[in-house]
């Protein structure tokens, strides 16, 4: 079987040598990566079956064509794969099923995705491709979807209950149906393009649930198998819609994985061989119709976990147990199907055994493949071959079980020198006539290990726990069939070699030496328990006759036939030869007389007579007859039959021991050749000593209790004292770590103590530090804001100056204004005097008219005399002017006109007023916020100590009395600038002389405006009064 490793290889070859016609398997191919196995889950066959697809749990997707004997690396998902399917559609295409609950489509060739396919919830456990290739249906535990592929669109959607689940959802061949099948067994036939439910599959309700767990439909989609938790297959017909057939499968089978039917190119898809893949790991074809067992695949150690078949039917694809890829030739699986079925044979003597072996031979089923007979209800026939009348004796004793001739066998040995491998078991089974007496065997077995080989094990260490207790259970039936070999202490060694040859049939075994010890050890157990010296002096004296120097030399070194015959005699050659030897040499040794045996231990002794002679001393001649060395088989098979032929008659062992006789079918023989009273003897008193042994084993498990017991209460005392010990040194050893401790605390409360006085003077210093740098911060501070308030008392004198002299030039912008409008006034009143002038003058002329007119009337002129005779009387004047007619119109407007002037310099002076006031009132808040300041200095400097050291100078204040004026308070402060070191004394001012100076100010603004205003009234006065007093009234006149 070819094994592959593909490694982290992209591509590659297969096999480097194509396997052999008539292999099962082909190759086997797994994954190591970094010395760890990667184990591939699932695969997938194309629709020509020449080439499949394997994903492993990396995500790794490989394709392998058988055909053309290659493999490459098409795919890395990342992500491990949960199903494969070829598109049939574009054969290039590929869909693969991901952990991550989706499904990708991949072109294999170009390595590039298709497309992305999503709406599963959970992992997708199967693909089903429709017959077209257009259609996938993908199954998940919850849902079934199925998909256009030419689109990767979603079509439809199957839910269910979340109590029920979804089993399997897939397309039937050549159809347009889907089957689905649910937790509960129930299974329903969907048409695709509807999704309407078609038909529903009967399911029996008798018998055990099955809990269908995988489904297999023939190409033909005529026939549905079925099974699951049970080792029982279902078979319906689709057509008539009904189960058919329920086919049990052996015990063996328990719970059923998967079911694959296996195509066939000349059944038109109405394939007859089934699959079943059992929990065992073992896949089995069955005939659906004869329910017989053709052939299998796997085995229990090479467990399989599924499979996938090709559409062809030429290869099966197996994913075994270890996560390795099998792949399997059907055509070599099958070949023994298409043979002709061989003839079976009756024995007609025997007696009622031949007739109860028959009878179980037909009652018992063989798993060979028989050929389906035509006529189904006949009876088999059984051809029964009869001895012919010219057979003779001879004949009958070379005819052997099985059809075997044991001429012809011997004559093929001689000429191969060895019987095939295949087929060796076989044959020594027909050599040596095995009655396979089951129920005797059964019997022997049923008694348990012999108390002689229960410590086995001890004596005989085996690794292989197998191969011990089928050498165990040998020994122990051989024990209980004869009593000598359970005290035959060299049994083992003869055993063994058989139970390795038959470790997985014990029975077979068993009889193998059974016969082994009743033909080729005659007469060893003569001389029991010594070895057997007759059989040695025949050898011996063979020895003798055809090789007296190497006897010889033998005698003269002391060597005796015990120390070069009998260690080959006791082991069977095992120890000196190696596997294949020894089988070539057993394939001769039941071939021939038992004598072969003596013969095969002289002609090796002859065949390593040079060796031998050189050796002088008896380690070399023992290590020399206990390993193996140099030796042609050939030779010496051909010596030992030189020596069986060549030997006289009265040396030969021939003459002496018995001929071949097979063990008796039923029960088997009584074996008494060897003295029973010695071994009588020897068991009861190996009974004895055994007794002795365990009474003696009692009182030193009495013994050794006591003194465990003992042991146990001394090793508590000296526990206790040493414990005790253990607390006194601790008691002392804590007392000095308190004493230790408590002058390290002293020492340390001291350093302590130290440092916390330093710390209290640092924390002193920085305290004082602290201190003064905080009488520094706040004279600094004090300091900066005496500089703030005389730069803030500066300001606001600057600002009062700057006030008062747009005050002073707003007056002054006034007053230019009043003389503006005075003049313009006196312009006025120039021109409206001068229009009073004309008209006067006129009307004046209009008088002395009147007058001219007058005096020449009569009277007139005495009247004239009497006005002009008092001119200057003032009673006169003012007694006209009451009798004086009322005055003209343009005497009322001038009144008006005096009126108004007059109420302008009411106004005038009642602005001046309101700007004296405002001026007042700032000049009033600036000086309270002067004498605020003041204060608040004042109050500071009382807060302050008595002595304040600042800068290095030493003052005092003086409170004001409180019956002084602010005039003489303003005198007795100290000017503020005094106290900045900074300030030079040219410079310093006092607060009182800014405000005389200010009052003195005010005081001449005031002045100015009375004056002001005086002349304007003066002016006024002097406008009014002119030519025309007369025409004025006494109150006008007054103001």
């Amino acid at each position: 079987m070819e094994v592959t490793d593909i490694g982290n290889k992209e591509e590659g070859k297969l096999w480097c040598r194509k396997p052999a016609p008539g292999k099962g398997v082909l190759l086997t191919v797994g994954r190591t990566a970094h010395q760890t196995k990667i184990r591939f889950l699932h695969a997938t066959f194309d629709a020509t079956g020449d080439s499949f697809l394997a994903g492993d749990h990396h995500g790794n997707i490989y394709a392998f064509d058988i055909s053309r004997n290659r493999f490459r690396l098409v795919q890395r998902t990342g992500q491990a794969c949960t199903a494969l399917a070829f598109s049939l559609g574009r054969t290039t295409e590929f869909l693969v099923a991901l952990v991550d609950n989706t499904v990708k489509c991949f072109d294999k060739d170009t390595k590039q995705l298709v497309s992305c396919m999503r709406g599963h919830e959970g992992a997708v456990s199967s693909i089903s491709m429709h017959s077209s290739g257009r259609y996938a249906v993908t199954t998940s535990a919850d849902t079934a979807q199925l998909w256009d592929l030419d689109t990767f669109q979603r079509e439809r959607k199957l839910n269910v209950q979340q109590s029920v689940g979804i089993q399997k959802v897939f397309f039937l061949p050549h159809s347009n149906t889907i089957l689905s099948c649910f937790n509960d067994d129930s299974i329903f036939a969907w048409e695709s393009d509807t999704l309407v439910c078609k038909y529903q599959l009967p399911v029996p309700d008798y018998g055990p649930r099955i809990f269908y767990k995988t489904f297999a439909v023939t190409r033909d989609g005529k026939i549905l198998a079925a099974g699951g938790r049970s080792n029982l297959l279902h078979l319906w017909r689709l057509d008539p819609k009904e189960l058919v057939n329920v086919i049990q499968m052996p015990a063996q089978v328990r719970t059923v994985r998967q079911l694959e039917f296996l195509p066939d190119s000349f059944d038109e898809g109405a394939s007859q061989a089934l699959g079943v893949l059992g929990q065992d790991g073992i896949m089995r074809f069955i005939n659906i119709h004869t329910s017989k067992l053709l052939f299998h695949i796997g085995s229990h150690s090479d467990a399989i976990t599924s499979v996938t078949v090709s559409p062809t039917g030429r290869h099966v694809v197996a994913i075994l147990d270890n996560g390795s890829i099998s792949v399997y030739s059907i055509q070599s699986l099958t070949q023994d199907l298409n043979k002709l079925p061989l003839p079976q044979l009756v024995v007609t003597s025997g007696g009622a055994s031949n007739q109860e072996q028959s009878n179980l031979k037909a009652k018992v089923q063989s798993e060979t493949a028989q050929r389906q007979t035509k006529n189904k209800g006949r009876p088999k026939r059984v051809q029964i071959l009869a001895p012919s009348a010219g057979s003779t004796v001879e004949d009958k004793e070379n005819q052997l079980p099985g059809g075997l001739n044991k001429k012809r066998l011997v004559a093929l040995l001689k000429t191969f020198g060895e019987y095939p491998a295949k087929y060796r078991m076989f044959v020594w089974r027909s050599l040596l006539y095995l009655p396979e007496n089951y129920a005797a065997y059964s019997s022997l077995t049923d008694k348990g290990p012999h108390s002689a080989y229960l410590a086995l094990h001890e004596k005989y260490p085996i690794k292989s726990q197998k191969l011990q207790r089928g050498l165990q259970r040998v020994l122990s039936a051989s024990a209980h069939w004869a009593a000598i070999f359970g005290e035959v202490e060299y049994l083992p060694l003869i055993t063994f070699p058989f139970v390795k040859l038959f470790q997985n049939n014990p029975m077979v075994c068993f009889e193998v030496v059974a016969t082994v010890l009743v033909n080729w050890c005659q007469n060893w157990f003569d001389f029991f328990p010594n070895p057997p010296l007759n059989i040695l002096s025949m050898a011996e004296n063979i020895l003798a006759h055809h090789d007296k120097e190497l006897l010889q030399h033998l005698v003269d070194c002391g060597i005796t036939s015990q120390l070069y015959l009998w260690p080959l005699l006791e082991t069977l050659f095992s120890e000196v030869l190696t596997r294949d030897e020894w089988l070539r040499l057993f394939d001769n040794v039941f071939s021939n007389h038992p004598s072969f045996l003596l013969m095969a231990c002289v002609a090796y002794l002859t065949c390593c007579r040079e060796p031998l002679l050189l050796c002088c001393q008896t380690q070399d001649f023992e290590y020399f007859f206990h390993h193996r060395n140099n030796l042609n088989m050939e030779d010496m098979i051909k010596e030992a039959y030189w020596l069986m032929s060549n030997t006289p008659d009265d040396i030969h062992p021939r003459m002496m021991l018995s001929d071949f006789t097979p063990l008796t079918k039923g029960q088997y023989p009584l074996f008494n050749k060897y003295p029973e009273f010695i071994v009588e003897y020897n068991k009861r008193e190996k009974e004895k000593i055994r007794q002795e042994e365990m009474e003696y084993l009692q009182e030193r498990q009495a013994v050794s209790t006591l003194h465990a017991d003992l042991m146990e209460r001394q090793a508590e005392d000296d526990a206790y004292f040493a414990q005790q010990e253990l607390l006194q040194k601790a008691e002392e050893q804590r007392r000095n770590i308190l004493t230790q401790e408590e002058a390290r605390l002293t020492q340390q409360r001291k350093k302590l103590a130290a440092m916390k006085r330093e710390l209290k003077m640092k924390e002193l210093q920085l305290l004082d530090a602290n201190k003064k740098r905080l009488h520094k911060h706040q004279q600094d501070q004090h300091v900066s804001q005496i500089q703030t308030l005389d730069q803030e008392i500066r300001r606001k004198m600057e600002l009062r100056e700057q006030e008062t002299a747009e005050a002073l030039q707003d007056l002054e912008m006034q007053q230019m204004e009043l003389e503006i409008q005075r003049r313009q006034l006196q312009q006025q009143l120039c021109k409206e005097q001068l229009h009073v002038e004309r008209q006067v003058v006129e009307k004046e002329q209009l008088l002395m008219k009147s007058d001219k007119k007058e005096e020449q009337l009569p009277g007139a002129d005495a009247k004239k005399k009497a006005e002009a005779s008092q001119p200057g009387s003032d009673s006169n004047w003012q007694r006209d002017a009451t009798k004086a007619p009322p005055p003209p119109p343009h005497v009322d407007w001038l009144e008006r006109r005096r009126e108004r002037l007059a109420a302008f310099d009411r106004r005038t002076l009642a602005e001046g007023d309101r700007l004296t006031d405002a001026w007042r009132d700032t000049a009033g808040r600036e000086w309270d916020e002067v004498v605020n300041d003041r204060a608040r200095i004042m109050e500071w400097q009382q807060s302050r100590p008595a002595t304040d050291t600042i800068g290095g100078l030493t003052h005092s204040p003086k409170p004001a009395s409180s019956g002084a004026t602010p005039k003489q308070a303003g005198r007795n402060m100290v000017c503020l600038n005094a106290r900045s070191p900074a300030a030079s004394t040219s410079t310093n001012f006092s607060l009182d002389r800014g405000r005389a100076h200010l009052d003195s100010k005010e005081r001449q603004l005031i002045k100015d405006i009375r004056d002001l205003r005086q002349r304007l009234l003066t002016r006024a006065k002097e406008g009014s009064v002119g030519p025309y007093q007369s025409t004025l009234t006494p109150r006008a006149t007054t103001r």
